[in-house]
């Protein structure tokens, strides 16, 4: 979705800094979700280890 404040906004700013906004940004939101990944990553990695715990445990659980 695009912010409407920041095309109104984006119009009064001269084009170098707008362009560095917007590179800022970019560079922000692309940490952010690298940062999520990451968490991801590590989520299903201990879910795993839980499983195998689990099974070697003896129990059985349904696939969904």
């Amino acid at each position: 979705m695009v912010d409407k404040k920041t095309n109104n906004n984006s119009a009064n700013m001269p084009k170098e800094e707008e362009i560095g906004y917007h590179k800022g940004a970019l560079s922000t939101l692309v940490n952010e979700r690298n940062g999520l990944l990451q968490m991801i990553q590590i989520v299903d990695s201990t879910i795993q280890a839980h499983l195998k715990r689990l099974e070697e445990l003896g129990v059985k659980l349904q696939k969904k």
